[in-house]
Protein backbone atom coordinates (compact mmCIF):
# COMPACT_ATOMS: atom_id res chain seq x y z
CA UNK A 1 0.00 0.00 0.00
CA UNK A 2 1.32 3.51 -0.59
CA UNK A 3 0.89 6.44 1.23
CA UNK A 4 -1.49 8.20 -1.86
CA UNK A 5 -4.26 4.65 -0.99
CA UNK A 6 -3.53 4.40 2.43
CA UNK A 7 -7.01 5.74 4.28
CA UNK A 8 -6.42 9.30 6.69
CA UNK A 9 -9.22 9.00 8.90
CA UNK A 10 -12.02 6.78 10.32
CA UNK A 11 -14.75 5.92 7.72
CA UNK A 12 -17.57 6.68 10.11
CA UNK A 13 -16.40 10.48 10.65
CA UNK A 14 -16.02 10.82 6.54
CA UNK A 15 -18.94 9.42 6.06
CA UNK A 16 -20.70 12.09 8.48
CA UNK A 17 -18.68 14.64 7.10
CA UNK A 18 -19.42 14.07 3.52
CA UNK A 19 -23.16 14.67 3.92
CA UNK A 20 -22.20 18.17 5.62
CA UNK A 21 -24.95 17.72 8.26
CA UNK A 22 -24.80 16.84 12.20
CA UNK A 23 -26.36 13.92 12.58
CA UNK A 24 -29.60 13.69 14.72
CA UNK A 25 -29.27 12.72 18.26
CA UNK A 26 -30.81 9.53 19.19
CA UNK A 27 -33.01 10.57 22.09
CA UNK A 28 -34.17 13.51 19.88
CA UNK A 29 -35.21 11.57 17.10
CA UNK A 30 -37.58 8.90 19.54
CA UNK A 31 -38.84 11.35 21.14
CA UNK A 32 -39.99 13.40 18.04
CA UNK A 33 -40.95 9.94 16.83
CA UNK A 34 -43.25 8.90 20.66
CA UNK A 35 -44.35 12.65 20.29
CA UNK A 36 -46.17 12.15 17.21
CA UNK A 37 -46.78 8.73 17.71
CA UNK A 38 -49.16 9.69 19.74
CA UNK A 39 -51.34 11.35 17.57
CA UNK A 40 -51.15 8.70 14.92
CA UNK A 41 -51.81 6.00 17.84
CA UNK A 42 -55.34 8.11 18.64
CA UNK A 43 -56.28 7.88 14.79
CA UNK A 44 -55.94 3.77 15.11
CA UNK A 45 -57.79 3.72 18.36
CA UNK A 46 -60.58 5.65 16.69
CA UNK A 47 -60.49 3.54 13.39
CA UNK A 48 -60.40 0.53 15.93
CA UNK A 49 -63.50 1.80 17.92
CA UNK A 50 -65.07 2.37 14.42
CA UNK A 51 -64.65 -0.88 13.14
CA UNK A 52 -65.80 -2.39 16.44
CA UNK A 53 -68.86 0.61 16.74
CA UNK A 54 -70.01 -0.51 12.65
CA UNK A 55 -70.11 -4.19 13.15
CA UNK A 56 -71.78 -4.18 16.70
CA UNK A 57 -74.18 -1.90 15.10
CA UNK A 58 -75.08 -3.75 11.67
CA UNK A 59 -75.58 -6.87 14.04
CA UNK A 60 -78.12 -5.05 16.09
CA UNK A 61 -79.70 -3.80 12.97
CA UNK A 62 -79.90 -7.26 11.39
CA UNK A 63 -78.01 -6.33 8.29
CA UNK A 64 -74.32 -7.41 7.27
CA UNK A 65 -71.14 -4.83 6.34
CA UNK A 66 -70.06 -5.21 2.65
CA UNK A 67 -67.27 -5.91 1.34
CA UNK A 68 -66.03 -2.30 0.41
CA UNK A 69 -67.59 -1.10 4.13
CA UNK A 70 -64.98 -3.51 5.60
CA UNK A 71 -62.51 -2.60 2.90
CA UNK A 72 -62.36 1.45 4.15
CA UNK A 73 -62.90 -0.07 8.02
CA UNK A 74 -59.70 -2.06 7.78
CA UNK A 75 -58.00 1.00 5.40
CA UNK A 76 -58.83 3.26 8.24
CA UNK A 77 -56.72 1.33 10.47
CA UNK A 78 -53.90 -0.01 8.44
CA UNK A 79 -53.79 4.01 6.96
CA UNK A 80 -52.09 5.80 10.30
CA UNK A 81 -49.71 3.05 10.84
CA UNK A 82 -48.36 2.69 6.84
CA UNK A 83 -47.84 6.61 7.36
CA UNK A 84 -46.42 6.74 10.31
CA UNK A 85 -43.79 4.21 9.44
CA UNK A 86 -43.18 5.73 5.90
CA UNK A 87 -42.62 9.28 8.05
CA UNK A 88 -40.23 7.58 10.22
CA UNK A 89 -38.55 5.73 7.30
CA UNK A 90 -37.86 9.05 5.56
CA UNK A 91 -36.61 10.75 8.46
CA UNK A 92 -34.39 8.18 10.22
CA UNK A 93 -31.72 10.04 9.24
CA UNK A 94 -32.25 13.76 8.61
CA UNK A 95 -32.73 16.88 11.14
CA UNK A 96 -34.85 17.68 13.49
CA UNK A 97 -36.71 19.91 11.69
CA UNK A 98 -37.23 17.41 8.62
CA UNK A 99 -38.39 14.94 11.10
CA UNK A 100 -41.00 16.91 12.59
CA UNK A 101 -41.85 18.47 8.79
CA UNK A 102 -42.37 14.89 7.71
CA UNK A 103 -44.29 13.51 10.52
CA UNK A 104 -46.67 16.78 10.56
CA UNK A 105 -47.21 16.41 6.98
CA UNK A 106 -48.25 12.37 7.20
CA UNK A 107 -50.36 13.20 9.87
CA UNK A 108 -52.23 15.90 7.78
CA UNK A 109 -52.55 13.19 5.15
CA UNK A 110 -53.80 10.95 8.27
CA UNK A 111 -56.67 13.86 8.65
CA UNK A 112 -57.53 13.81 5.00
CA UNK A 113 -57.85 10.49 4.28
CA UNK A 114 -59.66 9.40 7.18
CA UNK A 115 -61.95 12.86 6.42
CA UNK A 116 -62.20 11.28 2.83
CA UNK A 117 -63.48 7.41 3.68
CA UNK A 118 -65.87 9.17 5.80
CA UNK A 119 -67.30 11.07 3.37
CA UNK A 120 -66.76 8.08 0.84
CA UNK A 121 -68.99 6.10 3.47
CA UNK A 122 -71.62 8.53 3.82
CA UNK A 123 -71.48 8.97 -0.02
CA UNK A 124 -72.84 5.35 -0.68
CA UNK A 125 -75.42 5.32 1.87
CA UNK A 126 -79.49 5.80 0.11
CA UNK A 127 -81.03 8.86 2.83
CA UNK A 128 -83.17 9.52 0.53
Amino acid sequence: MTEASAPTGSTATSADQATGRPATPLWLAISIAVAFGIFYAYDVWEAVGTLVGMNITAGELGVAITGAGWALLVAGIAVPLLVFGAAFWLGRRRSPLAQLVLFLAGFALVQVLAADFASFGLAVLDLS
